[in-house]
């Protein structure tokens, strides 16, 4: 699996706390981080050029013929149960799995497009860096649930 997310400079607490749960995945559940410079902002404020931009080089850095997942506020809310279930699916397909993660101004709409998927983690905005942990975190969750640990205990 590979998370592909824009943004190079993260808190020491964020890094720490990806490459924690990133390394308790085994096998085909293993995450790789793929950090994708940002945009550069210009006095014009393009905003809609950053999220183009990033949304190119998210893309641009998925495995070809990758199962791509957007992580999107206005994506499905899944429970850790059904992420499990969806996390069995998306890898029985053959294809690597992506999870796109934008910048300060969201993904772009070609992301969007070329995801099979869009999860939301909640209806609340999160910082982009802090999605990094959540993420590895949930599909770490739903590992364990897949692989009978007893981490999964819970319903939420």
């Amino acid at each position: 699996m590979h998370l592909l997310a824009v943004g190079t400079r993260v808190p020491a607490w964020v890094q720490a706390g990806f490459e924690d749960y990133a390394r308790r995945l085994q096998g085909p559940y293993r995450l790789e981080l793929t950090e994708i410079a940002p945009a550069r902002w210009t006095r014009s404020g393009d905003r809609d050029r950053l999220k183009r931009e990033e949304g190119r080089r998210l893309l641009d850095a998925a495995p070809r013929e990758a199962f791509l997942v957007a992580l999107d506020v206005q994506g499905r809310l899944r429970t850790s149960e059904a992420l499990a279930r969806d996390l069995a699916a998306w890898l029985a397909c053959g294809r690597p799995v992506a999870f796109l993660i934008g910048g300060a101004e969201g993904l772009a709409g070609a992301c969007l497009e070329a995801a099979s998927d869009r999860w939301s983690l909640s209806p609340l905005v999160f910082p982009h860096a802090l999605v990094r942990v959540m993420l590895a975190e949930q599909l770490y969750r739903a590992y364990s649930a897949l692989s009978g640990q007893p981490y999964h205990r819970g319903t939420s």
